[in-house]
């Protein structure tokens, strides 16, 4: 098992590409079950939960071609069976994504309960309650969903909570269900909206994508097209914590600042300068320190959660105190522990984190424990005094596309060594 080691100290200074977006690309692989003829898409991040993704598809028949730019097509028309197995999805929480596809496409689907990282409880009962509400028969046993429809029907969907993953299963199961189905307090996320338009570009009637209420009209069947996965605002958030905790000067290109306003308005009050462009941002910190921020995560377009931990880790070794609030997982302080291996100054209240910066953190032998923890280990390894060493960085690997060898272009010292 690998481990990066990290060698505290160097500013980081460049100019690094950000990836597709791993959140978008998973729901619109799995959308091309929907299609009746090949779905291309581009963009695509190399990373572990999309090779999963990939081979799920495969082990259902369906023909994947992929070319060395990382342009994947997807050719449904082969599909032998709808089934998918817990070897596969016990990894990953987005392979609930196949469930309303298979079932309005194909009446029927066999899909075990999904794992992913550790950091709250994650119901799948919304999916579930709509798929029901629009004629759905289901089952949960021996830990899958077992569900059948002859066709599925538009129904009024009110979702009790936001849930990314459930707006996105429900607007799939919608666009060939019998009339009009409406998602309200849907999911407002980016990814949400890339995944619509995707759906759009297969054919299908999507109003509303974006705001906390979607109409679907069913369509009697989509085809295939071609589409482009948006950037990755996570990563390139992750990539502009690490600049400002470095006290560095980055630009990153091909990404979209307009997606991250609530990240860049905190890095702003952090002390950074920023710039930006269509297709760009750029982060200028002059070597200062930064400031301590306060933080209360939300849907979109609130503060990410996702970019949570990372702000943590900023607040370790920024000057004053931060209160970071996390309402969106109960579960996403495990990260904490670590950074107080480093000697930060962290006092956690509930869902609530109070970090007092220290000047310097040390390095320490560091355990990942879920995707976005991970990165804020790497993050605090790169202003740590010695040799910082991450363990079970299989984590990392699920959402960022070689995260070392970016952060070596931007004038890191870290390597990837065998575990």
């Amino acid at each position: 098992m690998d481990k990066l080691i990290i060698n505290g100290g160097p500013r980081l200074n460049g100019e690094i590409r950000i990836s597709g977006a791993k959140n978008a690309a998973l729901p619109i692989l799995a959308a091309t079950l929907l299609a009746d003829g090949p779905v291309t898409i581009s963009n695509v991040p190399h990373l572990h939960d999309i090779t999963t993704t990939m081979e799920l598809l495969g082990r259902m028949g369906l023909e994947l071609t992929i070319d060395e730019k990382m342009n994947v097509q997807v050719d449904s028309r082969t599909i032998r069976e709808f089934f998918a197995p817990y070897e596969l999805v016990r990894t990953m929480r987005a392979s609930i994504l196949v469930l309303g596809p298979l079932l309005t496409r194909f009446g029927r689907a066999d899909v075990a309960l999904p794992g992913g990282c550790a950091i709250g409880s994650r119901p799948v009962n919304l999916h579930l309650q709509g798929l029901a509400a629009m004629g759905a028969e289901l089952t949960v046993d021996g830990g899958y969903i077992r569900a059948t429809a002859k066709r599925l029907k538009g129904a009024d969907l009110m979702m009790d909570l936001v849930t990314v993953t459930g707006t996105e299963n429900l607007m799939m199961a919608a666009t060939m269900a019998k009339g009009v189905t409406v998602i309200r307090n849907a999911a407002r996320e980016p990814e949400v909206v890339d995944l619509a338009n995707c759906l759009i570009g297969m054919g299908a009637i999507i109003d509303g994508a974006g705001t906390d209420t979607i109409r679907i009209s069913g369509v009697e069947s989509l085809s295939g097209t071609h589409y482009e996965i948006l950037p990755d605002r996570i990563e390139t958030g992750t990539y502009l914590v690490a600049a400002t905790m470095t006290g560095g000067h980055v630009k990153l290109k091909s990404t979209k600042p307009e997606l991250l306003e609530a990240v860049l308005s905190k890095l702003h009050d952090a002390g950074a300068e920023i710039t930006t462009g269509d297709t760009w941002v750029e982060l200028e910190m002059n070597g200062k320190r930064p400031r301590a921020v306060s933080i209360h995560t939300s849907p979109y377009p609130g503060f990410p959660t996702d970019m949570q931990a990372q702000f943590t880790a900023l607040n370790c070794v920024a000057e004053g105190t931060g209160v970071i609030t996390e309402s969106v997982f109960e579960n996403r302080f495990m990260h904490v522990l670590e950074l107080q291996r480093m000697g930060a100054q962290i006092q956690i209240e509930g869902n609530t984190a109070i970090t007092t910066g220290v000047a310097k953190l040390k390095s320490a032998p560091l355990m990942a424990t879920d995707l976005r923890a991970s990165a804020s280990l790497v993050l605090a390894g790169l202003v740590a005094e010695g040799s910082t060493e991450v363990h079970r960085i299989y984590h990392i690997d699920r959402g960022y596309e070689t995260i070392e060898e970016k952060l070596s272009n931007l004038g890191a010292q870290i390597r990837r060594v065998p575990g």
